[in-house]
């Protein structure tokens, strides 16, 4: 498995998370997009639960009781250098999951939650999530991230919904979707007409947007599903991390029918044999059903 080129990055200032507004995040470049601003419109996602239930359908402004994450949200501008710039230990990273080898226009499934043994103001990070992503060449590239994470530097020891992008650069936390080990998330990461990609959790039975950004991404992208491990650097040391069961991951069509199960048919990269177990510095990937049920952590549980 090839390692994730732009989002992880080195520590270049202290271990540092501020607060920002009650709005899901938008540069000011989103603002001026319609669908955007269609987006901020929703109503306000009220205090829930975690659901029990599945999705009763797909996820958009149009679904039923559609609202927007607008509580307490947590920025961080902690930078992690990618592989090759200095400072970076090969073997701090750790990467278990499969990327598509076309573009499609979305991507939607369900992750467990689990506690990791993170350190306390560290670099450490255990994170479950699907992504969106275009080379825009020259070492360049544009993606949007969506799912669940424990890092060392925000809110140690919880596990938070957060999102990360290329247009803001930075983590956001959501701090209103409190999570337990043992939950069950469903994220949908899709575009629309406009190339505006947005980020959804199903959360009280309903839809609640996370973020919406118009990004150099287009309608359509290389998709990403990963459990992501990285050791502080300057911190050697061992994370246990529980293994992470994933399922019902679907793919959209760039045609707009019907979203699909990411299954053999699918070109798939996954740097192995899909067929053996994969060992990644003490992790294991197991795959179930190829591409769309498989785990990921500590091997021999």
């Amino acid at each position: 498995m090839k390692v994730r080129k732009v989002a992880l990055w080195c520590a270049m200032a202290g271990l540092a998370a501020a607060p920002v507004g009650p709005n899901p995040a938008v540069s000011a470049v989103q603002d001026r997009s319609p669908k955007v601003v269609e987006a901020k419109r929703l109503p306000v996602c009220p205090t829930a639960r975690a659901s029990k239930r599945a999705p009763a359908g797909p996820a958009g402004p149009a679904a039923p009781g559609a609202c927007r994450a607008a509580g307490h949200i947590l920025e961080s501008g902690v930078r992690l250098a990618r592989r090759g710039q200095a400072g970076f230990t090969p073997s701090g990273y750790h990467h278990l999951g499969a990327n598509t080898g076309g573009e499609w226009a979305g991507v939607s499934g369900r992750m467990s939650v689990v506690d990791g043994s993170v350190r306390p103001r560290s670099y450490d990070f255990v994170a479950g999530r699907f992504m969106v992503k275009r080379n825009l060449g020259r070492g360049n590239i544009a993606w949007l991230e969506a799912g669940w994470a424990e890092t060392g530097w925000a809110g140690p020891g919880r596990q938070q919904i957060y999102t990360f992008n290329t247009n803001t650069k930075t983590w956001q936390f959501y701090s209103q979707y409190t999570l337990r080990p043992g939950d069950k998330l469903w994220l949908d990461l899709h575009s629309d007409a406009s190339g505006t990609w947005s980020a959804w959790l199903w959360w009280g039975d309903r839809w609640n947007l996370l973020t919406a950004q118009l990004l150099p991404v287009g309608r359509t992208a290389t998709i990403e599903q990963y459990v992501e491990v990285h050791v502080d650097s300057g911190k050697p040391g061992l994370i246990d991390v529980p293994p992470v069961m994933v399922d019902n991951v679907r793919l959209r069509p760039a045609d707009g029918t019907e979203p699909r199960l990411w299954r053999e048919d699918v070109p798939t990269l996954t740097g192995t044999d899909p067929a053996q177990r994969r060992l990644n510095g003490g992790f294991c990937l197991d795959w179930l059903t190829r591409y769309d049920t498989w785990t990921a952590g500590d091997c021999g549980r």
